[in-house]
């Protein structure tokens, strides 16, 4: 069975994308995979945005099935089985995005550093505490691993690209209002360095 698109029936599902529980009747993608521990299939639920800024692949292939926006919403024809999709010029977008940059899927939102500990993985220099720092994460076969940090201001060096505050705060549903704030504008500061750094 492939990928789905669907409302969620209940809310106990949590977007493997940003943590946060998927409300019910809220759209939700499913990526299905193969299950590693035994026969049959798994299913990795998404905010379908969440799923453009990590999963792009499948997103874009599932939405490739969907009927086009001149359908009526919530009507599938025999031989096109996805539903119309609320947003999806926004989803494709985003996920192109993410294919174009191949270091964007890593980013996991953004957080200020709780110590001075952690070390930039782009520029290798520690990340002061208090700072705002991008939080990375690695995919492989169906498990998101914590990858390390990057600071706010190698960004550019470190994704090739510092387009990328939508996403930093769409992945980071539990900052307050007043700290969305205060990152859009320590982005608007922190210029990154033009040319991309030498890290994997």
């Amino acid at each position: 069975m492939g990928h789905v698109f669907e409302p969620a029936p209940s809310g106990r599902s949590r977007c493997r994308g940003c943590g946060d529980a998927i409300p019910r009747g809220q759209l939700r993608f499913g990526e299905r995979l193969p299950n590693p521990f035994g026969e049959g299939e798994i299913t990795m639920w998404f905010h379908p945005l969440c799923a453009a800024c990590k999963r792009p692949e499948p997103l874009l292939v599932t939405l490739g099935a969907a009927v086009p926006p001149e359908a009526a919403p919530g009507v599938a024809s025999a031989a096109d089985p996805a539903p119309f999709i609320p947003g999806r010029e926004l989803l494709e977008r985003t996920a192109r995005g993410s294919l174009l940059f191949r270091r964007i899927p890593r980013i996991d939102g953004a957080e200020k550093a709780p110590s001075a500990r952690a070390r930039c993985r782009n520029c290798r220099q520690p990340i002061e505490r208090g700072a705002w720092r991008i939080r990375l994460t690695f995919y492989d076969e169906g498990r998101f691993s914590p990858g390390g940090f990057v600071h706010l201001s190698c960004r550019k060096a470190y994704f090739e690209t510092d387009d990328i505050v939508d996403r930093l705060l769409w992945l980071s549903p539990a900052l307050s209002e007043a700290d969305r704030e205060d990152l859009r504008c320590a982005c608007m500061a922190a210029a990154g360095p033009a040319t991309p750094g030498g890290s994997s």
